[in-house]
């Protein structure tokens, strides 16, 4: 196994992170900046009222996307289970 071999793996595990948990941390930080205009523009400043909205749509988002993620660290793992296998 070559260095070049490593590299793509290891790129090809940071591309699977970003594919994964990019949406939700994207949805996550939509909602907060949303409700942060909203609280700066009304001047509340309650912690739950920025918390539970964000948990609750994050927690749907994840329920939508989570056949989507298992589908894509699915192959992913196969994928890495059958290098493996080449390897020896």
């Amino acid at each position: 196994m070559s260095f070049d071999n490593n590299v793509d793996f290891l790129q090809n595990m940071f591309w699977q992170i970003i594919l994964t948990a990019g949406p939700l941390l994207m949805v996550a930080l939509a909602v907060g900046l949303l409700i942060g205009i909203i609280q700066a523009a009304t001047s509340i400043n309650e912690m739950t009222l920025s918390f539970v909205p964000k948990l609750i749509i994050v927690l749907l988002v994840f329920g939508l996307l989570s056949g989507y993620m298992l589908n894509t660290l699915t192959s992913y793992f196969a994928f890495t289970f059958d290098q493996i296998v080449a390897i020896n």
